[in-house]
């Protein structure tokens, strides 16, 4: 049991424990270029932040008519971010302190990414958090990526926790809503901060407003200790 109430803390990957998002519209930006749509922009991404690639690449073939299958785009769009993810991915460096913190007082701790699990494995082998996060579900191990629950349950059972001793920490609405609905509390720290007002966070234990830039591995360690007191 950890030193924290028996908490245990699932991370989301991309816009909370990295700065992945840039890779990702890179690499969205290139695959629809590919495709014969070529003016997606970032505002277009943000509509993304938080979805399963999958679902992202589905709702791509949809929007823009696009011929080739969802397992296609897929493939595509992982071979451009994979060769991107490589070069250049940075872990925030107050979530880095934050794992490290929980890592030495032995806190459970998990991955649950709307990410492919090559992708995942990638960017944790990238940037070093690998030797503290070993369990990884990806959302296309489950049967719904986010806002549904099923990556975070899955996180938990293979983490032995109670969905209500997890602490889940996300960047988007629909990870908080699938926090949520399994039951977890949440600490949000919404990556684009204009969304910080949808009703998704109000479900959230802890919402960090200012996203990253006000985040810090303390202040999220003594709610953590706060929230184990009176759990």
């Amino acid at each position: 049991m950890s030193t924290l109430g028996g908490i245990s803390v699932i991370f989301d990957l991309d816009g909370t424990l990295v700065d992945s998002e840039p890779n990702y519209y890179e690499a969205g930006r290139r695959t629809l270029a590919e495709y014969g749509v070529p003016d997606f922009t970032w505002a277009d991404h943000e509509a993304y932040v938080g979805i399963s690639t999958q679902e992202t690449v589905a709702d791509w073939q949809r929007l823009y008519g696009l011929r080739a299958s969802v397992e296609e785009l897929l493939a595509v769009k992982n071979r451009h971010y994979l060769g991107l993810a490589r070069d250049s991915v940075r872990a925030y460096p107050e979530m880095r302190k934050f794992v490290e913190l929980l890592a030495g007082e032995d806190v459970p701790m998990a991955v649950a990414s709307g990410s492919s699990l090559e992708a995942i494995g990638t960017i944790l082998a990238r940037t070093g958090l690998n030797a503290q996060l070993r369990t990884v579900v990806s959302a296309d191990e489950v049967e719904r990526g986010k806002p549904a629950p099923d990556v975070f349950l899955e996180a938990a059972r293979r983490l032995g926790a109670e969905p209500a001793r997890c602490v889940v920490l996300e960047d988007a609405a629909p990870g908080a809503a699938a926090a949520y609905a399994a039951g977890m509390r949440c600490i949000a720290v919404p990556y684009v901060a204009a969304q910080a007002d949808a009703p998704e966070f109000a479900t959230a234990g802890l919402l960090v407003r200012g996203g990253q830039e006000e985040f810090t591995a303390r202040a999220a360690h003594d709610w953590l200790v706060r929230t184990g007191r009176t759990s």
